[in-house]
């Protein structure tokens, strides 16, 4: 029913909240699992005295976000390996988050989407839009959302 799975990561623990569900749908119905980072691309306004110097700069940027990228899902992939399941990568670069991600999802013939939410609200989402909320609306496959939840105890404390 579920024989590959697509699994968004971008380094940090609330999106980290859909890998357990992942990996319980993935052992319940012995499914490969793609991990996928999206980079989205660095914007920087150039003149055009210095643009050579800040073209230089965003491909740097833009070069250190993917080895990161890279060697964050490697580490995942690794460990999950380690514990018998069948795990890819990868990284793809987009502008919007979320048609990214649909396009890999119908690239890899994915079977359903295993995804957290971030939580935001009111003007964030506004500006940022959510992710969530377009993959919900437009994938072609069954899509599980995890309600990721802040951890306050690793929130800066305010005085």
């Amino acid at each position: 029913m579920f024989n590959h799975l697509l699994v968004p990561l971008d380094g940090s623990h609330l999106a980290e909240a859909a890998l357990p569900p992942a990996l319980e749908l993935a052992s319940k119905f012995n499914s490969d699992i793609s991990l996928v980072w999206v980079i989205q691309p660095p914007h920087l306004i150039m003149t055009a005295a210095n643009g050579s110097v800040y073209a230089q700069l965003l491909s740097e940027m833009r070069n250190q976000s993917e080895q990161d990228a890279h060697a964050y899902l490697k580490a995942h992939q690794d460990s999950l390996q380690q514990q018998g399941y069948v795990v890819n990568t990868q990284v793809t670069e987009g502008e919007n988050v979320a048609d990214a991600l649909l396009q890999v999802a119908t690239q890899l013939k994915v079977d359903a989407i295993v995804m957290s939410t971030h939580g935001r609200g009111g003007l964030s989402r506004w500006v940022f839009g959510s992710v969530a909320d377009k993959m919900l609306r437009y994938a072609d496959v069954p899509v599980l959302l995890i309600r990721a939840k802040e951890d306050l105890s690793e929130a800066p404390k305010q005085v």
